[in-house]
């Protein structure tokens, strides 16, 4: 009776990287066809011939590989802009050690990036994160990366998007619409938080209406000026700066902690001058985390530290989660009580790791710092003072 072995992690990393290689070598050989045409095409005498023929390479190699006609050039555009420009992303991507997702994705961050010392620094830099992280962590780090490393441009096309904000209506089937603006990421952000906590008070008993009806139904009575239009504005907002950008000596993003957008940090000079009470601004000092320093008898973590929790980690802390973190329990490294309720010692997870790690399937890989066992002594003794210095004659 013939019996199956069931595969391990490894054979599933295999796979992936098998299929990696095999997007390479297509995208290989769709370029060594269209550079062959090119070479016979050059041959042809007229000019009106050659320029037919060669619009119909990307249609040819489409029919050939069940690919539309745009979905070739975009493959073959892409590929073009990282063998130049990021030679060995390439050669990663040959490997097999990132897919054609990611080099996508890489392939876009070059297109921003104006500076030929940028794109050498992200070539340096991006294959190792690639590597080791989701395409949706890859993202938000390609997205930070620009903002960063060409602050300067990345605010003056933020300034030129934010011109353009607008709002359209589409109408539908079954006499429904879609309701699309827009805006600026912060005050989206806002409205978001601010839906999402109202949808999610207590409600009637009687009132059978889903979570996402309720926000549909709130948006509608904010916009067409009912009383609850009036209501005040109840959410958290937190967002990361700098230290260089905060003070002004330097262009840059105000992001939010969950990665998902990011601001020029001028634009929020606005929102801080109306004195509004839903904007947290959170300064965090690098080496020590002081602001999380102070220890709580409890189990549950009081809300300021809660607040602080979420607004530092803004995801879910298992690896490439990215549930936000006002979603997520705060769970104890060390499980309370032997665990202080500290924040070196909290982090959040969403409900799902969080039971995984309850259950022992998941499992913390930093620990709390640890005080030494003894005291550190250091003894420094001062240089002599009397030097006896004797000249020879040469």
């Amino acid at each position: 009776m013939a019996t199956t072995t069931a595969p391990t992690t490894e054979d599933l990393s295999d796979v992936v990287r098998w299929q990696a290689r095999a997007e390479a070598y297509a995208i290989g050989r769709m370029l060594d066809y269209r550079d062959a045409e090119m070479a016979r095409t050059a041959l042809i005498e007229s000019t009106l011939r050659r320029k037919i023929e060669r619009s119909a390479i990307a249609l040819t190699i489409g029919e050939a590989t069940g690919m539309s006609e745009a979905q070739i050039q975009l493959r073959l555009s892409i590929a073009d802009r990282v063998r130049e420009k990021t030679p060995l992303v390439w050669e990663a991507f040959v490997d097999g050690l990132i897919d054609f997702n990611r080099v996508r994705d890489i392939s876009a961050t070059i297109e921003k990036l104006h500076r030929e010392e940028s794109i050498a620094r992200l070539e340096s830099r991006v294959i190792g994160y690639a590597t080791s992280h989701t395409g949706a962590e890859l993202r938000q780090w390609l997205r930070r990366f620009v903002q960063r490393v060409e602050a300067d441009l990345a605010t003056e096309r933020a300034d030129t998007e934010r011109a353009d904000r607008r709002v359209t209506v589409t109408h539908g089937d079954d006499s429904m619409s879609w309701l699309n603006a827009y805006l600026p990421s912060h005050e989206a952000a806002a409205i978001e938080a601010r839906l999402r906590k109202e949808a999610r008070k207590p409600a009637d008993p009687d009132d059978d209406r889903t979570v996402a009806q309720r926000e549909a139904d709130l948006l509608v009575a904010w916009c067409t000026g009912s009383e609850a239009a009036k209501a005040g504005i109840d959410a958290n907002i937190a967002v990361t700066v700098s230290a260089d950008v905060l003070a002004g000596a330097a262009p840059g993003f105000a992001e939010s902690t969950d990665g998902a957008w990011a601001v020029p940090a001028p634009w929020l000079a606005d929102v801080i001058a109306t004195g509004s009470t839903f904007w947290h601004r959170i300064v965090v000092d690098p080496v020590t985390d002081d602001v999380l320093s102070h220890e709580y008898v409890g189990r549950f973590a009081p809300d300021t530290l809660a607040l602080a929790l979420r607004f530092l980690h803004g995801v879910c802390q298992a690896p490439g989660c990215m549930v936000p973190s006002e979603r997520c329990d705060l769970d104890h490294r060390i499980p309370h009580p032997v665990g202080p309720t500290t924040g070196d010692n909290m982090g959040p997870l969403c409900r799902r790791h969080h039971n995984l790690k309850g259950h022992g399937l998941l499992h913390w890989s930093t620990s709390p710092p640890q005080p030494p066992p003894e005291p550190l002594v250091i003894e420094i003794h001062p240089p002599p003072t009397h030097f006896v210095m004797e000249y020879v004659a040469a």
